[in-house]
């Protein structure tokens, strides 16, 4: 208990500086497995790498599903059931990287191919979407579960964490929503080919770490602020 409480006091005391070294090792383990720098990963056969697909599918329906419950019990003044829902979530979503990235280290990406004229370019822009929308959840998400974890339900009234954790919401659901979208028209619609990852990826996950990032910290000293006051 006593080690678990330090760890509490320390993630209260530095969730921002917490939330940047938890993004950052996230975003060096994805950007290096894309890149193919972290080569620690098994070789993956065809067939593993359509049910690691199918798996990751069915993680993200799931945490769907608890991210949704998880709204509805905070609009209802649930917080204990919410509380449980959005850990469930964060818990699948770990599973979720896992998996990814060993479909990704070990086997590869897919394209979508035969889809129309139309069809082909919405696919594209709700793929680029969910990509970075991926990429926006990981920090606020973190912020929003390490606040969550570490204080009262009295204590996050006094911080921004309802404002945070409405954007990490909305940015969540809005990707699994998209990220299900494209897996059906890429693997139940229509056709698919391996293709290299793409080095995009780099770009758009230092740009939105910077700019995840100063929102936190800008939260973050508000709330420090407001807290400097009441006392």
């Amino acid at each position: 208990m006593a080690v678990a409480s330090r760890m509490r006091d320390g993630i209260r005391a530095r969730p921002v500086a917490i939330t940047t070294v938890l993004t950052i090792i996230g975003y060096i383990l994805v950007i290096g497995t894309f890149a193919g720098w972290v080569d620690i990963y098994p070789d993956l056969s065809a067939s593993t790498v359509d049910f690691l697909t199918h798996l990751i599918a069915l993680i993200n329906s799931v945490t769907l599903a608890a991210l949704v419950l998880g709204v509805y019990y905070i609009r209802n003044n649930d917080y204990q059931k919410h509380k449980w829902a959005m850990v469930v979530a964060f818990g699948l979503i770990i599973l979720f990287l896992v998996v990814y990235l060993l479909r990704v280290g070990g086997g590869f990406e897919k394209e979508i191919v035969g889809a129309p004229t139309g069809i082909y370019e919405a696919y594209l822009a709700m793929l680029a979407i969910h990509i970075i929308l991926s990429i926006v959840s990981v920090p606020v998400v973190l912020y929003a579960i390490l606040l969550g974890l570490t204080h009262t339900v009295q204590e996050l009234k006094q911080t921004r964490k309802a404002q945070i954790g409405r954007i990490a919401a909305a940015a969540w659901i809005l990707s699994l929503v998209l990220g299900i979208v494209t897996y059906v028209m890429l693997n139940h619609i229509y056709s698919a080919q391996p293709r290299e990852p793409r080095g995009a990826l780099l770009l758009l996950a230092v740009g939105t770490m910077r700019l995840n990032t100063t929102l936190i910290t800008d939260c973050h000293l508000a709330d420090t602020d407001e807290q400097d006051r009441f006392n």
